[in-house]
């Protein structure tokens, strides 16, 4: 009976202490453009041959400790001929997405073609990098997530690979009739995902903004989230003025924003009617004890 009630009162100091943290995190947002941001060493480059890392946010970048459960997003670049280091960890979740060229995902003991626009899910303690034998750069975006202490995850029984061209567009109503969502990935329950494969990255998706349009200005409470913008140009709401109102932040391609929880998010599209719909790769994630918001990281949240 008492290791019961010693359990229980352990239960509630995590959940009171998750609430107080919340509570007093104060919104924020950092932006940064990829093309400004410098190649550093990382765990991917350590005797790899023709690679290069930029740390956009987490590991690597000054404001690293402003993060809770991100724990790094950045750009790995493989050249011709190139190889990245093997890496995995033992606490962190990741998520690829090629931006440019073609390569050679090495995942444990398989090696799988990559192209533009696929998206993976590398699980713990499963090494993983990637090759380049073609004649071109590879580009990749690389999101890493950090596994809550204690916490036991499910092995991953296979290599979880997609292609964003293979998954459909659709409306999503809390977001407005002029922008339309590609979900890439989810958490292990989702049902809409195209892969439903991760623990604390809740939602990868790309929205496809019609010429002029938005995703309606809203925030995530318990959640951190990271917009890349990967074509077009437009505003980024990230936060609110002094008075309230929504702030706005002329965006171009390549430039990425993270924000806090309980920051205003949103984005409106620059782009003229007859020109390509601007496009946004987005990802978000709970906060570390918080857990998913929408049981299971199903969709993007509705706008509040």
């Amino acid at each position: 009976m008492a290791s019961i009630s010693l359990r229980v009162c352990r239960s509630l100091v995590v959940v009171l202490f998750t609430a107080l943290s919340l509570m007093a995190a104060d919104p924020f947002f950092l932006r940064r453009s990829i093309a400004d941001v410098a190649p550093q060493p990382d765990d991917l480059t350590a005797g790899a041959k023709a690679t290069s890392y930029k740390p956009i946010f987490g590991v690597g970048d000054r404001d690293a400790a402003r993060l809770v459960g991100v724990a790094r997003y950045g750009e790995l670049t493989v050249g011709p001929g190139g190889s990245s280091a093997l890496v995995s960890y033992p606490a962190e979740e990741q998520l690829y997405y090629v931006l440019d060229g073609s390569g050679t995902l090495l995942y444990d003991d398989q090696k799988a073609p990559i192209k533009p626009d696929d998206f993976m899910y590398l699980p713990l303690n499963v090494r993983h990098g990637v090759a380049n034998s073609s004649s071109a750069p590879v580009r990749v975006i690389v999101m890493g997530y950090k596994i809550p202490a204690g916490k036991q995850v499910a092995p991953t029984p296979k290599l979880m690979l997609a292609n964003a061209a293979d998954v459909q567009l659709q409306v999503l109503g809390s977001h407005g009739p002029t922008t339309q969502f590609k979900l890439l990935m989810g958490t292990t329950q989702s049902t809409r995902d195209r892969l439903s494969a991760a623990s604390e990255m809740t939602s990868l998706f790309i929205m496809d903004f019609a010429p002029g349009g938005t995703n309606i200005p809203h925030n995530h409470a318990r959640e951190e989230e990271v917009y890349l913008l990967m074509r077009g140009s437009g505003d980024i709401v990230a936060g609110k003025t002094a008075d309230g109102q929504e702030a706005r932040h002329p965006a171009k391609q390549g430039d990425v924003f993270f924000f806090g929880p309980s920051t205003q998010v949103g984005y409106y599209s620059a782009a003229k009617e007859g020109q390509p719909h601007d496009l946004i790769l987005a990802v978000r994630s709970s906060l570390p004890g918080a857990g998913s918001r929408r049981g299971g990281g199903q969709a993007p949240e509705p706008a509040k």
